[in-house]
């Protein structure tokens, strides 16, 4: 069975074929993970989820930590590991689909994955994550203070997805980058560990 993801994944792909980079591809780390890089909170097994070209990974790996970034966009895929070889970091890169994640991962980051999904596949997408999860999980996504994004979150929504078997260490509201929005849209900030 193809999962939502899989068959979206050519349109994301389209993403970063084009001449312009995708709106979301700032070319560099998140504000929001960068501080939490430097605070020391990424340890031990770090998968980055929905990685597009890599930034978070690559940042992971730049700390010495043993890194996965998956992504369903082949050629986000190959960005990022032509920027893995450019910066001399050991990271592996795979081609996958996010509802089906395999391995087990002490940090697992999403960076503006979860809100594209509806409420659906976002049970299905939670769920996978609770399969490799065995640490923390950090989750950057859009909120609903701006509603002119894919499938804006709640408060409410948020907690609800992670409602059974994760405890929420810290929910703090943020900014998400985009090459649209350079100051940053409204974003949730989720920290949340398996129990």
């Amino acid at each position: 069975m193809t999962s939502h993801e899989q068959r979206a994944g050519a349109s994301w792909d389209a993403s970063y074929t084009r001449e312009e980079p995708a709106p979301w591809d700032i070319g560099r780390p998140q504000p929001a993970f960068a501080r939490l890089a430097e605070a020391g909170a990424f340890t031990g097994a770090v998968l980055d989820v929905g990685c597009g070209t890599g930034e978070h990974a690559l940042l992971a790996a730049s700390l010495g930590l043993t890194v996965v970034g998956v992504d369903v966009a082949p050629t986000a895929i190959a960005f990022a590991r032509s920027k893995a070889q450019a910066r001399n970091l050991d990271v592996t890169f795979k081609v996958g689909d996010a509802l089906r994640l395999r391995g087990t991962f002490d940090t697992v980051l999403d960076c503006g994955l979860l809100h594209t999904f509806d409420a659906a596949e976002r049970r299905a997408y939670v769920a996978s994550l609770a399969a490799v999860t065995r640490g923390r999980l950090f989750v950057l996504c859009f909120s609903d203070e701006h509603t002119d994004v894919p499938h804006p979150v709640s408060e409410a929504e948020l907690r609800a997805a992670f409602a059974d078997g994760w405890r929420f260490a810290a929910l703090e509201r943020d900014v998400l980058v985009t090459r649209f929005a350079p100051e940053g849209l409204p974003a949730w900030l989720a920290t949340l560990d398996r129990t």
